[in-house]
């Protein structure tokens, strides 16, 4: 068997073997429009059929971990919210919800209902930056203006509360940074409902599209036990029939008080379509939740939206785990602490981590060009892959 290495400069050679058949190895990445950042993927090729595939990652890598040992608990909330910098406020969260524990730690009511409407807009910001690139990928450029003109309208009201576009650092141990501006409740009920009115544009645009349908429907079918296998969580789990939404199931912030509000979009097929249409009816019933959310603040009496803290915040000595449901998947925080100012160990388990590792399932017996249309629906950030 003969194989071919196909790359660039130094990595370019020829592999001959005994004469038969050859397969090519084709790097794609780790700079490709496709990899949604500096992702590799190495491609083993019969011809245009895919043989083998690995993600190859760490060209990202942060040392994020490490990084939270030498910083003390208000400083980690700032290296934390980045490594997903599509879900900046969620990040933020589940850290917070981490020392808040250890501390056992109560936070106002106001603060609870404001954090999971922030956290509901975040998920529909991430959701419709996917929404639109996807079919940008698949050669559709209209439904990625529509995606992020709605965009900025969550954008504004988010910029205008925290102060910031993609890391808001709006998070504190206890609470919030501050409280919103006057008026800014009712704009982000109007931002939330033309969000909603523009929706119907990618299940028309999109969803009604037959060459959308062809490009998706029955490519890239991940299995339940797949799913279970490589701890894929979210949307891309949902698709496949795994019915497991955090928010429901171990109901953390005010989701308890959701619960008749709150709607897990699941599907059987497991493929790129099933994917996509998760992702947007979980769009819609963020909204939904935004406005639930707004509702109850608007019962709520005026109040503290964080906690008076020492000047030196020391967690006690011990261990927990907090885990929360974001955008692509379940984030996990194993906080460890020497009853110092600073972590001992903060382990950080990110959706897309696990979430990438099945497209060694997924790719291998595909063609090439349905490649593209695997990888984008599995909804990553490349970040959120290497921490």
């Amino acid at each position: 068997m003969r194989e071919t290495t196909v790359g660039i400069g130094a990595g370019a050679q020829t592999l001959t073997g005994e004469l038969g058949t050859s397969d090519m190895v084709l790097n794609i990445g780790p700079q490709h429009p496709s990899t949604h950042g500096v992702l590799r993927l190495k491609l083993v090729l019969d011809g245009e059929r895919i043989v083998a595939a690995e993600p190859v990652i760490g060209y990202m890598h942060r040392g994020a971990e490490k990084l939270f040992e030498a910083r003390d608990y208000r400083q980690i909330i700032m290296l934390a919210n980045r490594h997903d910098w599509l879900s900046a406020f969620s990040n933020e969260l589940g850290v917070v919800l981490a020392v808040e524990r250890m501390l056992g730690m109560e936070v106002p009511e106001r603060a609870v209902w404001l954090r999971t409407l922030l956290a509901e807009l975040n998920r529909v910001l991430n959701h419709l930056m996917f929404l639109g690139s996807y079919p940008l990928e698949l050669g559709g450029i209209t439904p990625i203006f529509h995606a992020f003109a709605s965009r900025e309208d969550l954008q504004h009201v988010l910029e205008e509360a925290s102060g910031g576009r993609m890391h808001y650092m709006f998070n504190r141990v206890g609470g919030l940074k501050e409280d919103l501006p006057a008026g800014w409740l009712g704009r982000v009920r109007t931002a939330v409902a033309t969000v909603r009115s523009q929706l119907p544009v990618f299940e028309d645009l999109v969803l009604g599209n037959e060459i959308f349908r062809g490009r998706t429907a029955g490519v890239g079918v991940l299995s339940r036990e797949h799913v279970h296998a490589y701890g894929v969580s979210g949307p891309i789990a949902r698709a496949s029939g795994v019915d497991f939404d955090l928010r429901r199931d171990e109901p953390y912030l005010a989701y308890g008080e959701l619960q008749d509000v709150l709607s897990v979009a699941v599907r059987e097929e497991g493929d790129c379509l099933a994917r996509f249409e998760c992702l947007l009816e979980q769009t819609v019933n963020a909204l939904t939740l935004a406005d639930a959310c707004l509702d109850r603040l608007a019962e709520l009496p005026p109040g503290p939206v964080n906690q008076r803290l020492p000047k030196v915040l020391k967690a006690p000595e011990g261990e927990t785990y907090a885990w929360t449901e974001n955008p692509l998947g379940v984030n996990g925080y194993y906080l460890v602490s020497r009853g110092d100012k600073t972590p001992w160990r903060l382990k950080l388990r990110s959706a897309s981590y696990n979430n990438i590792q099945a497209l060694t399932e997924l790719l291998p017996g595909t063609l090439v060009a349905d490649m593209v249309a695997i990888l984008g629906s599995m909804f990553f950030v490349v970040g959120d892959i290497d921490k």
